[in-house]
């Protein structure tokens, strides 16, 4: 019996390449390739994938918000993040979302499939790089940015240019209601009263744009 796989990615040489390599395996089957998060969430459910392999910058909507979303629906899912990225704000709330791997692009294809077999088993996957990650977080005092998730890191990268939040939601493709909700979340979290002083801690930690 075959592993299924949905693959969530917005580059279209990305799934092909990943399809066409997962699909000579004789024990995994890609049942589905979606361009962007809003359409994994459907394929998610569609589907019923044994992994989902996810992307995590991407137009429309992007992996942590859909891992979100489609670990709401359903929290046996098993979602394996697969991206460029290795920032901290991505790698900590992809996990904190609840995905069960994080890997990088630059892995061979082996150790995909690999990952893949794992992670349906039951196990968690980590690049060495992220696990190197984790290990320097859980030695060092937390900060209250720790707790933002990406998208309102996002926004307080925005907030620190000086915009509006009208201009923050046509940055970003999100809207004015959504902007206030991220701004008011930012606020409570780095227990500051307004804007400038999320700005000025911002820039503090070296987390506003540049």
């Amino acid at each position: 019996m075959s592993i299924k796989v949905v693959i969530v990615d917005d580059h279209e040489m990305v799934r092909l390449g990943l399809s066409s390599f997962l699909n000579i395996q004789d024990d995994i089957e890609v049942v589905a390739e979606a361009s962007d998060g809003n359409i994994g969430v459907e394929y998610a459910k569609e589907y019923n994938p044994d992994v989902i392999l996810m992307d995590l910058v991407m137009n429309e909507m992007g992996g942590i918000e859909a891992s979100q979303e489609i670990l709401a629906e359903n929290p046996d899912a098993k979602i394996l993040i697969l991206t460029s990225f290795l920032d901290d704000e991505k790698v900590f709330p992809a996990l904190a979302a609840g995905a069960k791997g994080y890997i990088l692009k630059t892995s061979q294809a082996d150790e995909i499939a690999d990952s893949i077999r794992k992670i349906y088993n039951g196990e968690d996957v980590l690049s060495d790089s992220v696990r190197q990650k984790i290990q320097e977080r859980n030695n060092r005092a937390p900060e209250l940015h720790d707790d933002l998730t990406a998208r309102e890191m996002e926004v307080l990268r925005e907030l620190s240019k000086g915009l509006s939040n009208q201009e923050i939601a046509d940055d970003l493709f999100i809207s004015l209601k959504t902007v206030k909700t991220h701004v008011s979340n930012i606020l409570s979290k780095l227990e500051v009263d307004d804007r400038t002083q999320a700005v000025i801690y911002a820039l503090q930690h070296n987390i506003a744009e540049h």
